[in-house]
């Protein structure tokens, strides 16, 4: 994930190059092969490069290919050859060859802003058009990439490095008080167009940004689409079609040499592990494929170190275990490698930096299994009440009886023991409004009524698929992607590797959509079926684990005593914050509630040791 930075000075004065060269050189970190900048009459481009690709060995940014066009960018091609063969179709040229960031460009001068319906993958650039002299800047669909900018007295600067903006002059230390407060209720700023700080804003996902004649415009290139549907004959041409279809987007994943998957012993990330090795042991006899997988061995009845080492052992690749039974909460908050460019919502984070600056050793490039639990989410009632109201009889009793043929259960009975004990269960905790945030902070920000709106069930979209299509795409959810690919970035960890995500290709999520919830979803039916000798059967008939979030207040109460309360609390919690009314987290049972209830000691941790921020050349 290399670092871009660019500067326009709205009024046309001359860039400053010495700070566009203090900016550039700040992203050393996550572009370690190479610093360079552009600049032009009104505008400056710089790049930091992180090579990740085998094209890229040759590619050099800020590039151009008439003088005329630039682009800085961090972005990966998918789907390269229909790409190519549409270019060369409008004589393009030879483009084999070409880097991706050559492929934008070439796109970019055959349809203009238009392009974009033409790219797939995960992208953040920006372009500059000096016949035009106009700025395209653009991020891809789900938003993998990050891309923040500030529109401050005369200039407009961007990167896709929070703290690189802040490096301007003119960007003030400023806060936005509702994306503390979203943190505060919800863990992540609910509003995709803003950030902590006030100046600041970000580029939602499937968004472009242009800047012409003065004006500043922005607007969405892409949506999830809700129509389409696939019915096959027969369920080999299910598994064939997801088979074929993982191995094409995990295939555009891995064009370099050495690769490391986040691999628990879970379904999703095992899956995608078997299908990495096999596309590697086609191109090399020996694929260089590492496995990394965090454990708990003492804590908690954990058996990814069982199931993980079995698929580890059936590949034939090395695992490296990383035991986190023994990080306390806030351990290391102090130190520079976790202080973070927005406040963080894990109280735990030093063991995710241990296993990135571990990966990054041997890698620059390592896929992460997020996105089935999602997209593959069951729902039976939408399936069967659209086929209902559609008179589509047939196809509901074959779908009905496939399920009772693969699950041994009718679909709406299944829900039954799950509805009786929530109808009964009138002491289960439920998450409530935060009561520690200061009543006159709340009221002046609403924030009962904002807690109350984003709470709510958003309206179904997808007619077959509603909750699926929402865990994708509803704005609670999309702040919480773009929190988790945010804090996954560079620009975050601090360290030059490069997340892919081979469930979040657009291409897999409209399979997902698009085939029937009854039985594919199920259990994640879909992936244990087409996996079938391809997988340990231990792994692959092992039913679904606990979500961490369940054990968190095991793991508090076993290493709570570390750091909570060693560092005074500072000034500025004041503003939000009652800290006597904080209940005693050792008495909470509530691992949501605890969680929300920590907040307040991450908010000050990163007011302490984060906030503060001054980059000297």
């Amino acid at each position: 994930m290399s670092g871009i930075v660019g500067i326009i000075n709205l009024k046309g004065d001359p860039v400053n190059q010495n700070l566009l060269h203090k900016m550039t050189e700040y992203m050393a970190f996550r572009g370690p092969d190479g610093q360079d900048i552009w600049v032009g009459d009104r505008v400056g481009f710089g790049h930091a490069m992180l090579r990740t690709t085998r094209e890229s060995l040759r590619e050099h940014q800020p590039r151009s290919l008439d003088g005329q066009v630039w682009i800085t960018a961090d972005a990966r091609v998918d789907a390269r050859a229909d790409l190519i063969q549409k270019l060369t179709s409008k004589g393009s040229g030879d483009l084999k060859a070409a880097s991706d960031v050559e492929l934008i460009l070439h796109a970019y001068h055959l349809w203009g802003d238009d392009c974009l319906k033409h790219l797939i993958g995960d992208f953040s650039f920006a372009i500059w058009d000096g016949r035009r002299q106009c700025l395209f800047c653009a991020r891809d669909h789900f938003g993998v990439k990050p891309f923040y900018y500030a529109q401050v007295g005369n200039s407009l600067v961007f990167s896709n490095t929070l703290n690189c903006v802040r490096i301007h002059p003119s960007v003030s230390e400023e806060l936005d008080d509702l994306a503390i407060a979203d943190f505060l209720m919800f863990g992540c700023n609910q509003n995709l167009t803003t950030t902590v700080f006030a100046d600041i804003h970000r580029l939602p996902p499937a968004h472009f940004l242009t800047w012409s004649d003065g004006a500043l415009h922005q607007d969405r290139h892409w949506t999830l689409p809700v129509d389409g549907t696939i019915r096959y004959k027969s369920s080999e041409e299910y598994a064939d079609h997801f088979i074929d279809l993982l191995r094409t987007v995990v295939n555009d994943r891995i064009r370099t040499d050495q690769i490391a998957v986040f691999m628990s012993g879970g379904l999703d990330s095992t899956i995608m592990a078997v299908t990495a090795n096999h596309l590697l042991s086609k191109q090399s006899s020996s694929p260089n494929l590492r496995a990394y997988t965090q454990v708990f061995d003492r804590l908690f009845p954990d058996k990814e170190r069982y199931y993980s080492s079995l698929v580890a052992n059936a590949l034939g690749i090395p695992i490296s275990y990383m035991g986190v039974d023994d990080y306390g909460a806030f351990e290391r908050f102090d130190r520079p490698e976790l202080r973070t460019p927005e406040p963080v919502d894990y109280p735990w984070l030093a063991g995710s930096v241990d296993q990135i600056k571990e990966v990054s050793r041997n890698t620059r490039v390592v896929l992460n299994g997020e996105g089935p639990d999602n997209a593959l989410v069951p729902e039976w009632y939408p399936h069967i009440s659209y086929l209902f109201k559609e008179l589509q009889l047939k196809r509901l009793f074959l779908d009905v009886g496939l399920y009772f043929f693969t699950q041994r259960r009718l679909p709406f009975l299944s829900s039954i023991p799950i509805r009786f004990k929530r109808l009964f269960a009138n002491d289960q905790p439920k998450l409530s409004f935060p009561k520690w945030l200061r009543k006159d902070f709340s009221s002046q920000w609403d924030l009962c009524e904002r807690w109350k709106q984003l709470k709510e069930k958003p309206t179904p979209i997808h007619p077959i698929r509603p909750e699926a299509y929402n865990r994708i795409l509803s704005p609670l959810y999309q702040s919480l992607w773009q929190s988790f690919f945010g804090e996954n970035d560079p620009g975050f960890t601090s360290f030059p590797l490069e997340v892919r995500y081979p469930y979040m290709d657009i291409r897999m999520v409209k399979y997902f959509l698009a085939i029937p919830s009854i039985p594919w979803c199920f259990r994640k039916y879909l992936l244990r079926y087409a996996f079938k000798g391809l997988l340990p059967e231990e792994v692959r008939i092992r039913p679904k684990t606990p979500i961490l979030c369940e054990t968190i207040v095991k793991r508090f109460r076993h290493n709570h005593n570390k750091l909570i309360g060693q560092f005074g609390l500072r000034p500025e919690l004041d503003k939000y914050i009652d800290l006597n009314a904080i209940p005693v987290l050792m008495e909470e049972q509530d691992s949501d509630q605890l969680w929300m209830n920590l907040r307040p000691f991450s908010l000050n941790y990163w007011f302490q040791f984060s906030a503060p921020f001054k980059y000297k050349s």
